[in-house]
């Protein structure tokens, strides 16, 4: 399903301040909406966007990890142990032990030794668009909104805006005002904002039962520990590298604490592009519907609207990118 970017114009207010500090702006509305393609958002290459010739799509292999990969993996999953796992479950999660005859064939269900599990979650209203987020991997302020969009199951349209990327970091700056991250646009409500914590309680308030998850909710330790749980990935996914500008965003299914998915979105983001993400924790209902889609549930899965191309695998999926977007 294809959704149409929305950039939002709003006066440049001041100077451009680098920092993620107070004083913490108050929520602002965004009344005025204009609508426009990617390509419009910024410089375009000219190029049509085709898969790599002869491509196709790998197998999905579950709990496999390829070779040449060990190390990002390795790298990746330190945020685990830093995070304690936040991100890792939608809230109100909930899970019983049944028998596999239990649960019909049709519906998704992680079987361990012959045993089902059945799990569930308690979720907030949904919003009708996805939230609209300017940011990139590598911040952990970032991250910080990320893990509670993947708590709350929230379909997100991130902008990346990478180090001289030509396209959404100016105009996040150009929105908001700031050279500042991450920048939130809700255009259910017309709400913009800056500030991770404020970001935060407002998703809770709006979009989940008012609850953060005491990982989120510690001030400068959860800072910290955003930062660190980084440390094993050097700075990855905050450096543009050129590409071309996909006409329609990508779509992503994935969730923030798998580090299968960490790696495939620093290269999202190093490229700049747009990209519709699904979350889909452990817990979400999403999972029941990629495993309708496509009779296999396994994250992430990249859907290329551009090109026609559907698969999974996180290393295929880093060259399929790089394949495709980078300019060589």
């Amino acid at each position: 399903m294809a959704a149409v970017l929305s950039l939002r114009a709003a006066p440049i207010a001041g100077s451009p301040v680098i920092s993620s500090a107070k004083p913490k702006p108050k929520p602002t509305l965004r009344p005025s909406v204009v609508r426009c393609t990617a390509q419009e958002a910024g410089p375009s290459t000219g190029t049509s966007i085709t898969p790599p010739p002869g491509f196709k799509a790998p197998e999905p292999k579950r709990f496999s990890v390829r070779p040449d990969k060990l190390l990002d993996i390795i790298g990746a999953s330190l945020a685990l142990p830093f995070r304690l796992g936040t991100g890792a479950f939608v809230q109100g999660y909930s899970v019983s032990f049944v028998s596999q005859d239990a649960i019909p064939s049709t519906q998704y269900a992680m079987g361990i030794a012959g045993i089902k599990l059945k799990e569930t979650s308690k979720l907030g209203p949904r919003p009708e668009k996805p939230i609209e987020i300017y940011e990139f991997e590598s911040c952990p302020f970032c991250r910080k909104v990320r893990e509670m969009t993947s708590v709350l199951d929230l379909d997100v349209l991130f902008y990346p805006c990478p180090k001289n990327g030509p396209n959404f970091r100016p105009k996040a700056i150009q929105l908001g005002g700031k050279k500042q991250f991450p920048y939130m646009v809700d255009p259910n409500t017309d709400v913009a904002m800056y500030e991770s914590d404020d970001i935060i309680r407002y998703l809770a308030n709006k979009y989940g039962d008012g609850t953060i998850p005491p990982m989120l909710s510690l001030g400068l330790f959860t800072t910290l520990t955003a930062g660190f749980a980084m440390i094993g990935r050097s700075g990855r996914g905050s450096s543009y590298t050129p590409s071309k500008l996909p006409p329609l965003p990508l779509e992503v299914w994935s969730y923030e604490a798998s580090p299968f998915c960490k790696i495939v979105r620093e290269v999202l983001v190093e490229l700049e592009l747009p990209h519709l993400l699904h979350n889909c924790a452990r817990g979400s209902p999403k999972r029941q519907i990629l495993f309708e889609k496509i009779g296999h549930f396994q994250v992430p899965f990249l859907e290329d609207p551009n090109t026609g191309i559907k698969m999974f695998e996180s290393a295929e999926i880093i060259e399929y990118l790089k394949a495709t977007y980078a300019i060589q």
